[in-house]
């Protein structure tokens, strides 16, 4: 295992910092950067095994499904999955959550059904549940978080008052994208199931598998979603895991090539998992570079790189909280984190604020970051956004600083 601390001088794994020598990157929550090897690996592919996998007997054709297939292996691995044909291969987190609702959605909800959700989720864990409650004449049910920036639902006295025998399904984020808070699921779904067993719980871990070690067999949640782009990987391919019980179950989400076993005229029979869920030529590359991010990735210790995250957003908290113009949305800072950090400034607008910072070669995010339910609630069209990750370090957090103060000194006139 690497030493966590060979990256926090220099950015060598990453040539974005070689084109970009004065980069002060702090929207990894947006998208994280890619090192070398995860572009290299890519790169191999195109120039030396181009071709489709599967179906072809030739050597190069052969090379390419090894790789692709020995990819869903490491993100079995990766996710504590024992079974690589649990792990479908989507475009997205967005893609992996609304396979769920559609596949799985019609044969679950019914009018007396209900839905949880919460306040905090991104759009992706949102929207499509409120469009199948909407559909199915369902309740739809959307928890508050408190000041901690968590939901109640490690409180089993609380979990009685919200979940019945009606309640069908609980779709949760592992980690907010606003709040940066994590919630502590394997407890959450612990006391759900107390309540009501057959809940099916479905998990949003976009922003948890960049910084958290992941066991799904250990959380007990029945999906869990997440984007490779997030995890240094490339855009363009993520992961959907699901218990292979009820996959199996699952009517296919998209018809056509390779996720068909056989065709007749009155009838057509389907491949099994996972490929029953991968109709068409899959985003080869973007599982081999998936699988060499996560390999990357592995070289540290998850721990020390949510400690590293931590301890850059403490600095830069800290310092924010000396000045009276800033007010917080991420929940309280004693609560389990990871580096996000969102915030408003009272006398400049967040997209104002973000293009003075990018004047300054300082990334981040402004917006209401896909969450609008809670920026709603907290009177707030938008927010300003700093995240951390494992390439940031100490002077990232004072140039960010520095740029944020000559912003408040232009707006002063």
């Amino acid at each position: 295992m690497r030493k966590f601390r060979e990256l926090l001088t220099a950015k060598a794994d990453f040539p974005i910092f070689q084109e970009h020598p004065g980069l002060v990157y702090l929207d990894s929550t947006a998208t994280a950067l890619k090192p070398d090897t995860v572009i290299e690996s890519m790169d191999s592919y195109y120039r030396t095994f181009s071709a489709n996998v599967f179906r072809g007997l030739y050597q190069i054709s052969e090379k390419a499904t090894e790789a692709y297939e020995n990819a869903r292996k490491v993100v079995a691995g990766f996710l504590g999955s024992r079974e690589p044909a649990e792990i479908i291969f989507v475009r997205n987190a967005t893609e992996a959550l609304n396979l769920i609702a559609y596949s799985l959605g019609p044969e679950l909800i019914n009018d007396d059904s209900e839905i949880i959700t919460t306040i905090a989720e991104h759009h992706a864990n949102f929207v499509p549940w409120q469009e199948l409650a909407a559909l199915n004449e369902a309740t739809f049910k959307v928890l508050e978080v408190d000041e901690r920036g968590l939901t109640k639902l490690d409180d089993l006295e609380f979990v009685k008052t919200v979940v019945s025998k009606n309640t069908k399904l609980l779709s949760i984020n592992y980690v907010s994208n606003v709040l940066g808070t994590i919630n502590p699921l394997k407890k959450i779904i612990h006391n759900v199931r107390e309540v009501n067993p057959e809940v099916i719980v479905v998990v949003d871990a976009a922003q948890a598998a960049p910084s958290l070690e992941i066991n799904v067999r250990s959380l007990d949640c029945d999906f869990l979603a997440f984007s490779g782009h997030k995890v240094l990987g490339p855009t363009g391919i993520g992961v959907l895991w699901g218990r292979r019980s009820l996959l199996e179950k699952m009517r296919p989400f998209m018809y056509g090539g390779e996720m068909i076993k056989e065709v007749k005229i009155d009838q057509t029979t389907y491949a099994d998992l996972p490929h029953k869920f991968e109709a068409g030529t899959p985003h080869i590359a973007g599982a081999i570079g998936l699988a060499r991010a996560i390999g990357y990735l592995e070289q540290f210790s998850r721990k020390e790189i949510l400690e590293h995250e931590q301890k850059l957003f403490n600095l830069c908290y800290q310092e924010l909280q000396k000045n009276p113009q800033i007010e917080f949305l991420t929940g309280s800072p004693s609560t389990q984190r990871v580096g996000i950090l969102s915030f408003n400034h009272r006398r400049i607008h967040a997209h104002d604020l973000s293009q003075i910072l990018a004047e300054d070669n300082v990334c981040v995010r402004s917006g209401h970051h896909c969450a609008m339910p809670l920026h709603t609630a907290a009177s707030l069209s938008a927010s300003c956004r700093v995240s951390f990750y494992l390439y940031n370090n100490e002077a990232d957090v004072w140039h960010f600083l520095s740029s944020l103060k000559r912003a408040e000194k232009i707006f002063q006139g």
